[in-house]
């Protein structure tokens, strides 16, 4: 696109210095240029355009560079398209690796995720160990989010969450020889949660159009919920409710293209976190004690891939 800008712009200063040389040529059948007539090109173009009028600018470069000076225009303000970021090593941009604007520091983002799965069988057998599995699962979820750039490729925001899972086993039966078979049925699971997260995102512009980059996300979460858990038990239905409170630090690495100027679709992955959990439970409607509980999670979770789409204004 810039290749073109150069030569469009070329043209044009051709066909004026021509019609200047016809002016004067033949004052009389020639119209004279109105005075204030003027080409306007970027900032950035400006000593492109120069050295291209008098000869000695390239229209098609050859060596696959990028200038630190590039700027471009957002919101009426001059920003520079290459961000310096620190790093580690010397000779940053020698090995071709750019932080390219992404996304300005003003805009706002507002995003959604969501998602809805459902499995289910009816007298499903497998390899005739398992038989007479009859279970359904189905779960739910939501996520809005709304940020802010403080800063370019930087926001801050804040994420609010609502998920449901239920699921049911009605038979399932387990027979691998004498020693070794059991059955359950009659079994009920369900979990209703809610989150408010506090969100810090990193991206890097991979590209100078500003459609693909990369993110890392710092997220810091506070969720509560309750489950059942229904099971039958000596020949009588036995029913644990827990609550429970989470507190967790997630990192989330993604990657972030946009499908329009204004709509971008995201993936991340979860791939190191921190909580602590703290649960009450009852049992029958009895109180059967407290549990507090953390841990760290250091490897990938296939479980724990986010798909969203996002609004920038």
């Amino acid at each position: 696109m810039r290749k073109l800008l150069l030569i469009i712009i070329a043209v044009v200063s051709v066909i004026y210095a021509k019609a200047e040389t016809m002016e004067s040529a033949f004052p009389d059948s020639v119209a004279p240029v109105a005075d204030g007539k003027y080409i306007y090109i970027p900032d950035s173009l400006q000593n492109d355009v120069m050295q291209l009028l008098m000869g000695g600018k390239k229209v098609v470069e050859d060596n696959g560079t990028y200038s630190m000076s590039d700027v471009t225009i957002v919101r009426g303000d001059t920003v520079p398209m290459m961000l310096k970021t620190r790093t580690l090593g010397r000779e940053r941009y020698n090995r071709g690796l750019f932080n390219h604007l992404f996304i300005p520091k003003g805009n706002w983002a507002f995003g959604l995720t969501a998602s809805y799965g459902e499995f289910s069988t009816d007298d499903l057998e497998m390899l005739g160990l398992l038989t007479d599995i009859d279970l359904n699962i189905h779960t739910f979820s939501i996520k809005p989010s709304v940020s802010y750039f403080i800063r370019n490729n930087t926001s801050v925001g804040l994420r609010f969450g609502y998920s449901s899972m239920k699921g049911n086993i009605d038979s399932f039966n387990v027979d691998i020889d004498d020693d070794m078979n059991f059955s359950l049925n009659d079994v009920m699971y369900r979990n209703e949660g809610y989150t408010a997260a506090f969100t810090l995102t990193s991206y890097i512009g991979l590209s100078r159009r500003g459609r693909f980059g990369i993110f890392n996300e710092v997220e810091l979460a506070f969720s509560s919920g309750n489950s059942d858990f229904r099971r039958p038990y000596a020949g009588e239905a036995r029913e644990t409710h827990t609550t429970y409170m989470d507190a967790a630090l997630n990192f989330s690495p993604g990657v972030c293209v946009f499908i329009m100027d204004n709509v971008s679709f995201n993936v991340s992955f979860g791939v190191f976190g921190y909580h602590l959990r703290n649960e009450k439970q009852q049992e029958n409607g009895e109180d059967i004690g407290n549990r507090f509980t953390s841990g760290a999670n250091f490897r990938f979770n296939i479980f724990n891939i986010n798909f969203g789409l996002g609004i920038h204004i």
